[in-house]
């Protein structure tokens, strides 16, 4: 019964309602950002006919592609209670060493498949330098990956030389990311492997659990048997692999190598991560809520363009959304985050 002869409420009633309320919170992030999504939609459609043509439509996918890709390592590492800022050094890293060792204008090598694995494994090396420090030098994840940013960078100018630049020579690469399978561009198709590979790591693996775990309580994960130096190491890795696929991608997109073909990427994916729900502090959020956040920045930026709103105000606007979304995802975790006044 929920109520005794006197009208106090029973405990099994408080536990019903407590858990009620969390089940329409949880419902309730994700149906205002969908709603937002296909308001921005609407709005946008009426004020440019264009914004909802198939052709704009095939940009937006590929638009979405590279921050839905590094959405989904960023979400990963943010769980843990982390962050990564390396991912634009990786990018630019990753994509020289591609092109470098791809069919290019500046060399008659072609590693053909190896110049994909050399890249991928860059990014894996550089993920794996973030995870090892942060774990067993007990630095911070913000100042590693911080520096990594630049180290990654560094590297990436001393791969572009002060020669010509280094242009994809073949036309089957070059073109990869552009082509049309089914109606989107590849670009967009190999995002949504990424998300759904994303979703599956979290709900249906080990590792998934572990990572809420040590977002949730990193002391108490520990004590309940969890290798969490292991998961770190492991989530950090993965960021860096996926920073460099979308690195590969960028590449492909421009054509060329360019240490900064990642420019403006940490900017659009942070913000997205957290509109999209996951906590700052970890242990709370997941890769299909990155990707509506994704979804809403990109028709956001598109539909600005399209609109004719300047690029100062479309950056202005930029930095006052992700102002927002940290102090919103901030303010329920103040306690938790020790955020004093």
């Amino acid at each position: 019964m929920a109520n005794n002869n006197s009208g106090t409420i029973t405990p099994s009633a408080n536990t019903a309602a407590i858990s009620n309320r969390i089940n329409w919170r949880r419902l309730a992030e994700p149906s205002a950002l969908i709603a937002t999504l296909f308001a921005l939609i609407i709005i946008f459609s009426i004020l440019n006919p264009r914004f909802a043509s198939v052709e704009n439509l095939r940009n937006l996918m590929d638009q979405a592609a590279l921050p839905l890709i590094i959405g989904v390592g960023a979400t990963l590492v943010i769980l843990l209670g982390s962050i990564d800022l390396s991912i634009e050094g990786i990018m630019g890293s990753a994509g020289l060493a591609f092109v470098l060792l791809s069919a290019n204008s500046r060399s008659e090598s072609d590693f053909g498949l190896l110049a994909l694995l050399a890249a991928l494994l860059t990014g894996i090396i550089f993920g794996l330098l973030n995870g090892l420090i942060v774990t067993k030098v007990k630095v911070p994840s913000f100042v590693v990956t911080l520096g990594m940013w630049f180290v990654g960078l560094g590297f990436a100018t001393v791969l572009y030389g002060t020669e010509t630049i280094p242009v994809l020579t073949n036309p089957e690469v070059s073109s990869w990311s552009s082509t049309l399978t089914f109606g989107a561009p590849n670009s967009f198709w190999a995002a949504v492997f990424v998300v759904i590979l994303g979703v599956i790591t979290l709900i249906l693996t080990k590792t998934g659990r572990s990572i809420m775990a040590i977002g949730n309580n990193e002391v108490i994960a520990r004590n309940s048997g969890i290798r969490v130096d292991r998961i770190k190491i492991t989530v950090f890795a993965l960021a860096g692999l996926l920073s460099a696929v979308a690195g590969i991608i960028a590449a492909i997109k421009l054509g060329s190598g360019s240490p900064s073909v990642g420019l403006g990427s940490l900017f659009i994916t942070i913000p997205a991560v957290v509109i999209g729900g996951t906590a700052l502090a970890g242990g709370k959020g997941g890769v299909l809520r990155t990707a509506l956040g994704v979804l809403l920045l990109t028709v956001l930026n598109n539909g600005l363009i399209l609109a004719g709103v300047s690029p100062s105000f479309q950056s202005g606007l930029a930095g006052a959304i992700l102002i927002a979304a940290i102090v919103f995802a901030a303010w329920s975790q103040r306690d938790r985050l020790r955020i004093a006044k």
